[in-house]
């Protein structure tokens, strides 16, 4: 089975696609003067973005993992943004952990895999 990869740089690729899934690397906002609100929605754009170009959706996330800066500070206002952003009935397997980031002013990273359609089903 071919291995498809989308923005490759030197380091890692956005996405790579193979055997039926999509493996998104961390997205993060790319203004990180906003608040965690801000960042969690500019996150999640850049998310659906690559699954549109990958060829599925959010609504075939299969997992998630959410790393914050500050889990105690950031956690309701990320999943405020979370919850209206996902479809429901289609929420992933989730995990959320505190991280130390590679910038003080990233808030939020998410890294999350998804299924492809021909393999999982009609497209909700």
């Amino acid at each position: 089975m071919p291995i498809r990869r989308l923005h490759t740089e030197t380091r890692y690729s956005e996405a790579v696609i193979h055997n039926g899934a999509v493996y998104l690397s961390g997205q993060l906002a790319d203004d990180l003067t906003g608040d965690i609100r801000e960042q969690t929605r500019e996150t999640l754009s850049s998310i659906e973005r690559l699954l549109d170009e990958a060829g599925t959706s959010k609504t075939r996330l299969l997992s998630a993992t959410i790393h914050l800066k500050d889990i105690a500070a950031d956690y309701t206002g990320m999943n405020e943004v979370w919850d209206a952003w996902i479809t429901p009935g289609t929420a992933p397997a989730r995990t959320t952990v505190q991280a130390l980031m590679y910038s003080p002013d990233v808030r939020v990273e998410i890294t999350v895999v998804a299924a492809m359609p021909d393999l999982a089903g009609p497209v909700l």
